[in-house]
């Protein structure tokens, strides 16, 4: 190819880039998790984004596309889902839409049922669950993978001792993050440092299930670690 159509081709992949984003409009974006990631969509609308994060980056990135159509964007979250679930409906939910862009927010429910139902997920089957995802994912689909972190505001006592699971378990998450080359968002440590400012139940009011203002932080994480070509140049060194 001649230096001309290098130049061509370079200035059409910049102008279909979503201004001070490296998410292209010809992206497909998929988000799967639990209730955090669902926030409400209505199933029966494969349009349906729900009222949390993934609403706010798809209201955010449109708005940044400057009257274009913005990437395509997939809500798979499914209230209670633990990492097994996930697991369970991988290839239907993810593999066969074909994302370019795969961001899985999964582990507090995996942590909760331990204390509210006796239900255990050994921290070290947990992570070679979600490993087994990555790996999947990244060997049949050429697709940027994104993990979020899990998180807890405690707003009770009780919660305090949550973290003896929860700690290892986002500590797992960030092995398997690193491990299959997936960009970390980490929400635990941005609606840490929220906290540090507002009350938990501001942010959560159960210490799990974020408010519109938490949903928000999650997005603008997001958006920093993710969607921003520093991000890309970072993950590639």
């Amino acid at each position: 190819m001649h230096i001309e159509d290098e130049n061509i081709k370079d200035k059409h992949n910049v102008e279909t880039h979503i201004p001070g984003t490296h998410i292209k409009e010809t992206d497909t974006l998929l988000f799967i998790g639990d209730s955090i990631t669902d926030a409400g969509r209505d199933r029966a609308d494969s349009a349906s984004l729900g009222s949390g994060y993934v609403h706010e980056i798809a209201r955010t990135l449109h708005e940044r596309a400057n009257g274009g159509v913005g990437p395509v964007v997939i809500n798979k979250g499914l209230n209670g889902n633990r990492v097994y679930d996930l697991e369970a409906r991988w290839t239907t939910d993810v593999i066969d839409l074909r994302p370019t862009v795969v961001t899985v927010k999964i582990g507090i429910n995996d942590t909760w049922r331990r204390y509210d139902r006796g239900i255990m997920s050994p921290v070290d089957e947990f992570e070679a669950c979600l490993d087994r995802l990555l790996a999947d994912t990244a060997r049949r689909l050429s697709a940027r993978l994104v993990v979020i972190t899990p998180f807890l505001l405690p707003v009770t006592a009780e919660q305090e001792d949550w973290f003896e699971d929860l700690t290892p378990r986002t500590e797992a998450v960030l092995r398997a993050a690193t491990a299959n080359n997936a960009q970390l968002v980490r929400a635990d440590l941005a609606l840490r440092l929220a906290a540090e400012r507002h009350e938990a139940a501001e942010l959560a009011r159960d210490g799990v299930h974020p408010s519109p203002a938490g949903h928000r932080i999650i997005a603008d994480a997001w958006l920093d670690a993710v969607g921003s070509a520093a991000a890309v140049t970072d993950l590639r060194r």
